[in-house]
């Protein structure tokens, strides 16, 4: 849903810092209201038809006409509201995107599209689906809301559905399982899965747990078959116990992570679906008395910002998510102007070792250490 806040007036200050009794100010209050193209063209002196040439670049008005109207626009701070302007043409010259909320992820994906569309001739409108986002009909209404009225395309984030059509060009990051039908643009998840499961087989951990992300998304369904295939490939059997459901989100991820560490069979290593969950795996398991990684390693997946910040910086797979976004804006800048856009563009992932990672301690090396403490 999307939500705007009015920006504050100078009526507003006013009234304010005097009192609401001031008759002069709530004049001015009452008087306030959007400037028109018929304000404008009162004060320039010329028709409505005359301003609408100008504001549209069309032939057939003197060029101190031209300048006249140009410097009023200007002065009395006119703009078209883009209902109006979809009213007039095709194009709006705006791009939407649609994310179920601002997290970490989604602001780096966001950093991405503005760098992306910062060259070109369009600007940008975010929604957010708030308390929507688990409706898997949300993404629709508002496909359905802003296509060739408020958007000349759309870019959707990790969508909630595979059955999304519009009448303008839409774009999917991180799509759907089954989102067939539209241009995808992910990263290599699979792939990442698996060399952050071997990095822990590699290490000597057996007894790995794996935090699964958000049901139905395809990067969760690719990163967990990547996770059990490294797992078959070093001779590792799954313990299915160990396989819980952490959604992406830091909040979904806490009781799954009290379930996996407080037994005393807990597992020696982690592989979490992204960052958000594995730093909550690390604060869950400080809690807990268990020491990182000397007790339990963890691996993440995203390297988001806060993956390098945390206690121990954060071992995890890099996803290219500013290039996911400025890739998403070029391929769908490139669908509006009529191009044939490609069916999926999968970018690269790569691990990054950090510290949250070591071999497992044996039961020999921990009872030592507990003598030696004695």
């Amino acid at each position: 849903m999307a939500v705007s806040y009015p920006m504050p007036t100078l009526s507003n200050v006013i009234d304010n810092d005097l009192g609401p009794g001031s008759s002069q100010v709530s004049s001015r209050r009452m008087n306030h209201r959007r400037t028109t193209i018929a304000d404008v063209a009162e004060r320039a002196g010329v028709s409505v038809a005359t301003v609408s040439k100008v504001l549209n670049n069309r032939w057939g008005v003197a060029p101190d006409t031209y300048t006249r109207v140009r410097h009023v626009i200007e002065e009395m701070g006119y703009s078209a509201s883009l209902g109006a302007s979809s009213l007039r043409s095709t194009r709006t010259n705006v791009i939407a995107v649609l994310v179920t909320e601002i997290e970490p992820f989604s602001a780096e994906l966001l950093k991405g599209v503005s760098q992306g569309i910062h060259s070109s001739d369009y600007e940008l409108l975010i929604y957010v689906g708030g308390r929507h986002r688990s409706d898997p009909g949300w993404e629709r209404q508002y496909v359905s809301r802003l296509s060739g009225t408020l958007a000349d395309g759309m870019i959707i984030v990790t969508p909630a559905s595979d059955e999304i059509s519009a009448a303008a060009p839409v774009v999917a990051v991180d799509p759907h399982d089954g989102l067939t039908k539209i241009p995808c643009i992910a990263s290599d998840n699979y792939s990442g899965a698996k060399t952050a499961t071997a990095h822990l087989v590699g290490l000597g951990h057996r007894r790995i747990a794996f935090l699964a992300g958000r049901e139905g998304l395809e990067s969760s369904i690719l990163r967990e078959r990547g996770f059990r295939d490294a797992m078959a490939e070093g001779g590792v059997p799954v313990d299915e116990s160990l396989v819980r459901l952490g959604g992406y989100r830091a909040e979904d991820s806490v009781r799954p992570a009290h379930d996996l560490l407080e037994p005393h069979d807990r597992p020696t290593a982690v592989f979490a679906a992204n960052d958000q969950s594995a730093l909550e795996i690390v604060h869950v398991a400080v809690e807990l008395g268990l020491e990182v990684p000397g007790d339990l390693s963890v691996v993440g997946f995203d390297n988001i910002p806060e993956s390098a910040l945390s206690a121990p910086p954060l071992t995890t797979v890099a996803q290219p998510i500013q290039q996911m976004g400025i890739r998403a804006v070029e391929t769908l800048i490139a669908m509006i102007g009529g191009a044939e856009p490609p069916p999926r563009v999968t970018l690269p992932t790569e691990f990054v070792l950090r510290q949250s990672t070591a071999p497992p301690r044996t039961e020999t090396a921990s009872t030592t250490s507990t003598s030696d403490a004695l």
